[in-house]
């Protein structure tokens, strides 16, 4: 994967965006003339960076901050608002950087009550028809951790598809996994529709006795909408959020995938690997 492409779809583009703007507002506070020319263009793609990065901070934050840095802009012009303009734009955008911080930070897993996990996944953990010689990370996962691992996934899955897959299944694992989603962007899920279907199947695999855990959505530009819905949901299920820029990871490896989302055998590893660091706290060594 192209690493402009890795940096802006794992959201990292949306720290450098937003450095790139508060740079281009102290550079032009301290003018200095060396960097007047830079000023504009450090603006323009710091904003195409916090934009396309699909960053999903809350709409009104969204708007207070570019707001904020319109009015540095007028301020250039108005010196009556010079004095507190910049201040309020730097002070914006980086209420926006300190909220978005915590969701890049890898969530960590209490014990479990057993050695049991259910996956809920669709065709990058079932892999593709064709491929019949790899082994899929939650046999690896399994096999190399002595767990048991309820494979519950199916190529082309959705989150409404997913819902009624699990219908009638004894799921009674302490923790749950969900590798879902993606086909909802991808296919013609609006976002709506998916925030119906997503909350649903939280609801199914939701237990005071559980915990959650789930793959954020590496999200094409402007696609804010879903990783919202799932930011929500997750708060209100107490799903534990992976940043996706740890699945992202895996996709972007070399040798990893068969077509660029598909795992190859070497990437069903490296996802076996990943997996098993982020639940490895529930699962203590005997």
């Amino acid at each position: 994967m192209n690493g402009l492409v890795f940096h802006i779809v794992s959201g990292q583009a949306f720290f450098t965006g937003i450095g790139l703007i508060i740079a281009a507002i102290v550079s032009a506070e301290l003018d200095k003339r060396f960097a007047r020319h830079l000023i504009g263009i450090a603006l323009i793609l710091g904003t195409l960076l916090v934009v396309t990065s699909s960053t999903a901070i809350p709409y009104w934050l969204y708007a207070v901050s570019i707001v904020a840095m319109i009015a540095w802009i007028i301020s250039r012009f108005v010196s009556g608002w010079k004095r507190w303009a910049p201040a309020v734009a730097v002070g914006a955008w980086l209420i926006a950087a300190v909220g978005e911080i915590p969701f890049h930070v890898t969530p960590r897993l209490a014990p479990a009550s057993s050695r049991s996990i259910t996956v809920i996944g669709d065709s990058v953990t079932a892999g593709i028809d064709g491929d019949e010689s790899s082994e899929r990370w939650p046999s690896l996962l399994a096999r190399q951790h002595d767990l048991e691992v309820h494979d519950i996934s199916h190529i082309g899955e959705t989150a409404s598809s997913a819902l009624k897959r699990i219908r009638g299944k004894n799921i009674d694992a302490p923790v749950v996994l969900l590798e879902i989603g993606g086909n909802d962007i991808l296919g013609s899920t609006t976002s709506s529709q998916f925030a119906t279907d997503l909350e649903a199947l939280l609801t199914a695999v939701s237990d005071p006795q559980r915990q959650v855990i789930m793959f954020e959505l590496p999200l094409p530009p402007f696609y804010h909408e879903y990783g919202r819905i799932q930011r929500s949901l997750a708060r209100k299920y107490h799903v534990a959020l992976v940043p996706k820029r740890v699945f992202l990871s895996i996709l972007a490896g070399n040798e990893s995938t068969l077509d660029s989302i598909h795992l190859s055998q070497a990437g069903h590893l490296q996802m076996a690997d990943m997996v098993w660091n982020l639940v490895e706290s529930a699962f203590p060594a005997k």
